[in-house]
């Protein structure tokens, strides 16, 4: 958080070293703890050669436990191993043999602090025990292999592929699909490696080697937005770039351009030159000077471009300052497993606190019940479980310095009213802690008025005691007084009841309890915490909120009062009194509400007092679900031990986590000077820049994302910076991708914290979620350490240990913040020569107003003609003729060919090439297919009626036909089977009308959709040509800069040889205005480029909406034109026989074979016509609003029970 140790760092984190023994693997038995009736197994214990993952195979099994080395939080040998407790697995384990608990093992391993699994091992001697034990726990804890590079991780996710292989040598695909989202990818790609042709269910492990991996990551995830940056660095649609355009890339995009250049020198051809040879694998391009796209990928996924400075890592702060200089992480309630109120606490917890690196642990101390009068831990008056305080003390001693070696702060809450049991306590802690418990202050810092609290490095290894001096001991301080010093402390297993709340009150402290509502948040010392935001609570709310709380703190005894030192609690009394005593080792605890009434109301006096004493914050007892605030808040006003919940691991817990792993993961980090140094001030709310300290601008744009989930989910990242309030802003998102969590790709653009004004307090957090919000992982990036450039981020857990394989690809720029009336002269000095044209030619503007009219005339007769002759004008339509830009090239070599040849056209696409693109394709395939499908299925509904029509008619007109009918009868009969078919076909072109109504929906949803498509290709490719034109401008402006450089170095050489009394700013001033009159060319000529390049999206754009107009007229032609064809598609289901008979007989069949449209005329042969008059008008109705698809007819619907003939 603070700045660095001035110089260049040197650094000393440990490379990642896997011993011998590790790697050939060693034989241990292995038994369960919870099971008296398993059976011990011998097994083998192994690490891979790279570190990356501690396998277990046992015995006679094929299958191997494999366990992530990240997830391996702590290794315990001897005592501090579990022992097996059950008789008869001692027996089995020959537990009474001499040296036996010298050679158990337990390795601790899980995804957070709370749920955490053990393996129990039995070592075959003392020695390997030990080795396994020490190396073990440095490999899982080493910084380096933490935050290593992308290609690395991408080495262990092949390496855990290889570990799965089986007796068989043979991989399940399983595991390839666990690792990646998309199945069928998946297979296409192991296709295209030739690893799965048979598409068999497992593969061979030997062909599965590094270069095989890689390139079946390449097919699997096609990366255009690498391409895009290759492009950038000046490709050019070509499959290399140059040895120089990578060093202009290194230079002018990797590197921070605030850097001194003394200290961290821009990189040399030579030194490109080798990290070329490191990456580029194709020889003969390397002989060239080229580096291929491959090997600039390569780069990107290396060491050389992680995203963070290793010295950040390091322990990099001065650890000789006072301790008031540092945030210190610190834990609250310490023992709890989950809520304040309910839950188990535990012992564990405080090993894996201090194995997160926490310097600030909690303990809540209650007495012990008779017989043995052992003190405990618990949560006052809840129904959170016991643990023995003993049995905490020693799991402090065994852990507090395994992952720091700095000081340990034990914060007491006491509530021991035994004088006997205090003492067993005070005797615990010298006895159990040795040497490490500081009793006597030092030498150089004793406990005097004015003297500094001693430093981090001078209590290096130290376990400091934070807890309530006797009074006598500290006469100077006040403690509240007991109303009723006989009143023994309530007990642990017995509450206050309603009775004796009254009557503690009702002893005088109600008094107390009024005052301390007028004055709210105030602990003395001999208060507890709780005690404090009940002092805040009205009288009403504060009886409900004391039931099942601790009254007060009791008092200490001496012996517990002689291991206070440098840690003392005061109640606090006001900045003024804290400033009169003068006393450093006197610090104050304030719950969170508090603290925030302070910060509001007092945040100067509360930096100042931040300064050379300690305050510790804590979340206010209504967090019941263990919740945290925002440490920032505190943080920002300098609290050194902002305490939290650690089991819960919500956004402030993950910032904590994130914030406390640099420096060397101490779990201190040093205050940026401004709040250290005595001499100077600091508003934390200022908006504007602090004296001394250069605000800056960060920009960071997201690019894409890979492998984030195994789900096949869409995916959105959000940019967060947390700092000073006017610092913090949250929150930028991306946009969610559409369903692709594996390779997504965001064109959001640049997301800018315009002015971050203390960037040494400050913290970038990049995170990735899915669509419904669930997190995937994060990145907490100290503002002041963020390296420029296009980099790869490896994401975090909630508990900050890092995902195998999610990253994302980003480009991140921190630059010194420059307000906006500073700007001008910014770009004065990065661009001299467009300053001095721009002077020049306001000079001659006011020079209209200076002089008379006659002297205007003088001066316009002397300005060359190129400048009085007016600018083209643009066209009046864009379809007409527009001027070549490019001037015609002539022969010989001036310099306006110089600069034409410079100035180079960008080929653009026509409207039509857009709408064949394949993504405009597929769209219309699809739509093709899905018409198709519901005209199938409307088809088949119309025939499956028409059929069970025809059936039902032909049945009942058997049935009435009886023999011995004469011939007029049968007529008839025909006649009314003729008039039931007339019913029958006029519904089933009703059916054929609704159903119709569905396609014309369907296909004018399609034709919008296809627009809408259409529409944003169009928008797109105009934006992305719109900046390749302006980045091209940029290029050609740089290219031309380096040129005319050269020229002014050749002519000087040149001019001295001439004349060696030449006067440089005469000779500088000429070369000056010769390339001022360059860039104008230049500008003329992008100017002309930009206009037809402009004209020619105006006219793509015209072109469009005149072609969707069109394709709109066409479609409502064609859906008109179809729905006049449905009578003629229905009448396809009229029987045969019908359709033969006479036309002229009467029969209303008649009109059919000439029927053409329900519009057009009765046939003149035809004495009635097919569909009745009440049809025709209204297929006239339907035809004038085709939207209308129930038009009413006249014409009497039959149910099947009325289709009889009489």
């Amino acid at each position: 958080m603070a700045g660095a140790k001035p110089g260049v760092h040197a650094l000393q984190l440990k490379p990642v070293i896997v011993h011998e023994e590790l790697k050939k693997g060693s034989k241990f038995i292995r038994w369960e703890e919870d099971s008296a009736n398993s059976t011990p197994v011998l097994g083998t214990l192994k690490v891979d050669e790279n570190g990356f993952y501690l396998t277990w195979i046992a015995g006679g099994q094929q299958e191997t436990e494999i366990i992530d080395m990240w997830t391996i939080c702590d290794t315990r040998k001897g005592k501090f191993a579990k022992s097996p407790k059950d008789p008869k697995l001692r027996e089995k384990l020959s537990y009474e043999k001499e040296g036996f608990e010298s050679k158990l093992l337990t390795i601790i391993y899980g995804v957070d602090m709370v749920n955490v699994s053990f393996i129990c091992l039995l070592g075959l001697d003392e020695k390997t025990t030990q080795i396994w034990t020490d190396e073990l726990f440095d490999l899982a804890t080493n910084i380096l292999s933490r935050n290593s590079s992308r290609t690395r991780h991408l080495y262990k996710a092949y390496t855990k592929l290889k570990l799965h292989g089986n007796l068989d040598g043979r991989i399940p695909m399983k595991h390839f699909l666990k690792l990646f989202s998309d199945k069928k990818r998946v297979e296409t790609a192991m296709e295209q490696c030739n690893l799965n042709n048979n598409k068999s269910e497992s593969i061979k492990t030997d062909d599965l080697t590094w270069e095989v991996f890689l390139k079946f990551l390449d097919n699997l995830c096609i990366r255009p937005e690498l391409q895009s940056i290759f492009e950038e660095c000046g490709a050019r649609r070509k499959p290399f770039i140059s040895l120089d355009q990578f060093l202009d890339f290194l230079n002018d995009k990797q590197r921070d351009s605030r850097l001194n250049e003394v200290l961290y020198p821009p990189l040399k051809r030579d030194q490109v030159r080798q990290v070329m040879e490191k990456f580029e694998s194709n020889l003969s391009q390397l002989e060239r000077d080229q580096l291929s796209l491959q090997g600039f990928s390569r780069f990107l996924n290396s060491e050389e471009n992680n995203s963070l400075p290793l010295e950040k890592l390091d322990l990099f702060d001065d650890m000789n300052h006072s301790l008031a200089h540092y945030f210190i992480n610190s834990s609250h309630n310490t023992y709890l497993t989950v809520g304040q109120l309910t839950g188990a606490s535990s012992v564990e917890m405080y090993r894996q606190v201090l194995l997160t690196g926490c310097r600030c642990i909690e303990l809540d101390c209650w007495k012990g019940k008779p017989p043995d009068e052992e003190p405990y831990i618990t949560h006052g008056f809840t129904m959170t479980t016991e643990i023995p305080f003993k049995d905490v003390i020693e799991a402090i001693a065994e852990t507090a310095f395994k992952a720091s070696p700095y000081p340990v702060i034990l914060s007491f809450e006491n509530h021991v009213d035994s004088p006997k049991q205090q003492a067993k306590m005070a005797e615990y802690c010298r006895t159990i802690f040795g040497d490490a418990l500081l009793i006597d202050p030092l030498d150089k810092y004793p406990l005097e008025q004015d003297s500094p609290l001693p430093s981090p490095q001078d209590l290096l290894g130290k376990i400091l005691i934070k807890n309530k001096k006797k009074p006598h001991l500290e006469k100077t301080t006040v403690r509240r007084k007991d109303p009723v010093p006989t009143q023994p402390s309530p007990s642990r297993d017995s509450p206050l009841t309603d009775t004796e709340g009254q009557k503690i009150l009702s002893n005088g402290d109600q008094k107390q309890a009024e005052k301390a509502a007028k004055d709210p948040g105030q602990r003395g010392e001999g208060e507890s915490e709780e005690e404090e935001e009940n002092e805040m609570m009205p009288e009403g709310k504060k009886a409900a909120s004391e039931e099942g709380t601790a009254l007060n703190e009791v008092s200490a005894t001496e012996e517990m009062s002689n291991l206070v030192n440098y840690i003392q609690p005061v109640k606090f009394k006001g900045f003024d009194n804290a400033l009169r005593r003068r006393r450093h080792y006197e610090m104050s605890s304030f719950v969170e509400t508090k603290a925030i009434e302070i910060l509001k109301t007092f945040p100067f006096e509360c930096l100042a007092y931040n300064k050379k004493q300690l305050s510790r914050i804590y979340p206010k007892g209504t967090r019941v679900d263990s919740s945290n605030y925002m440490p920032q808040l505190f943080w920002n006003i300098g609290c050194q031990m902002v305490a939290l919940n650690f089991q819960t691991l919500d956004l402030p817990m993950q910032l904590n986590m994130g914030v406390f792993e640099y420096n060397g993961h101490s779990g201190y980090l040093l205050k940026p000077e401004i709040m250290t140094r005595g001499d100077k001030q600091f508003d934390p709310y200022t908006e504007d820049i602090v004296d001394g300290i250069v605000a800056n601008t960060v920009t960071v744009r997201i690019i894409s994302g890979q492998f984030l989930t195994d789900k096949k989910v869409g995916v959105y990242v959000e940019v967060n910076l947390f700092g000073l309030p006017r610092d913090t802003k949250r929150r930028f998102k991306t946009r969610t991708s559409n369903g692709n969590s594996m390779d997504p790709v965001w064109e959001d653009g640049d997301f800018v914290f315009y002015k971050v004004i203390l960037p040494s307090l400050a913290s970038l957090r990049i995170s990735a979620y899915e669509e419904n919000g669930r997190f995937i992982g994060h990145r907490i990036l100290p503002v002041s350490s963020l390296k420029r450039g296009y980099r790869y981020i490896n994401l975090r857990t909630e508990f900050n240990q890092p995902l195998l394989m999610a990253s994302l690809l980003v480009y991140i720029e921190a630059k010194d913040f420059v307000p906006n009336q500073h700007l001008e002269y910014i770009e004065a000095l990065t661009n001299p020569i467009k300053h001095i044209s721009q002077l020049e030619a306001r000079e001659k503007m006011l020079a209209y107003l200076m002089e008379d009219s006659e002297d205007d005339m003088t001066e316009t007769e002397d300005i060359p003609d190129s400048l009085l002759s007016p600018e083209p004008a643009l066209p009046s339509s864009p379809l007409e003729e527009t001027p070549e830009w490019v001037p015609a090239p002539v022969q010989s070599p001036t310099e306006e060919d110089f600069v034409v040849s410079i100035v180079t056209d960008i080929p653009s696409m026509s409207l039509e090439d857009l709408r064949q693109q394949k993504n405009l394709t597929k769209l219309k395939k699809k739509q093709l297919k899905d018409f198709s499908e519901l005209r199938k299925k409307n088809q088949k509904k119309i025939q499956s009626e028409s059929q069970k029509k025809h059936a039902t008619i032909e049945k009942n007109f058997k049935r009435s036909i009886k023999k011995g009918d004469s011939q007029d009868k049968i007529g008839d009969l025909e006649k009314q089977k003729a008039q039931l078919w007339e019913y029958n076909m006029q519904e089933l072109l009703e059916l054929r009308q609704s159903l119709y109504m569905q396609e014309k929906q369907m296909q004018l949803q399609h034709q919008a959709e296809e627009h809408e498509k259409l529409k944003l290709m169009v928008t797109e490719y105009q934006e992305l040509h719109t900046k390749k034109l302006t980045d091209t401008c940029t290029k050609e402006k740089k290219e031309i800069q380096k040129i005319l450089e050269k020229k002014r170095i050749q002519n000087l050489v040149e001019a001295k040889k001439k004349d060696p009394g030449l006067q440089l700013p005469d000779f500088n001033k000429k070369h000056i205005n010769d390339c001022v009159e360059i860039f104008r060319k230049l500008e003329k000529l992008q100017s002309m480029r930009k206009e037809k390049f402009l004209l020619k999206h105006l006219e793509m754009t015209q072109q469009m909406e005149s072609l969707l107009t069109q394709l709109e007229s066409q479609l409502n032609e064609k859906l008109e034109e179809e729905y006049r064809q449905l009578p003629r598609e229905i009448s396809q289901y009229l029987p045969s026989d019908l359709q033969n008979k006479g036309a002229c007989m009467g029969s209303p069949l008649s009109g059919l074979s000439n029927h053409s449209s329900p519009t057009s005329s009765t046939p003149s042969n035809c004495s009635t016509p097919w569909f009745p008059r009440s049809f025709d008008k209204s297929m006239d109705n339907n035809l004038g609003s085709l939207h209308d698809s129930t038009s009413s007819s006249t014409t009497p619907a039959l149910s099947e029970s009325e289709l009889s003939f009489n």
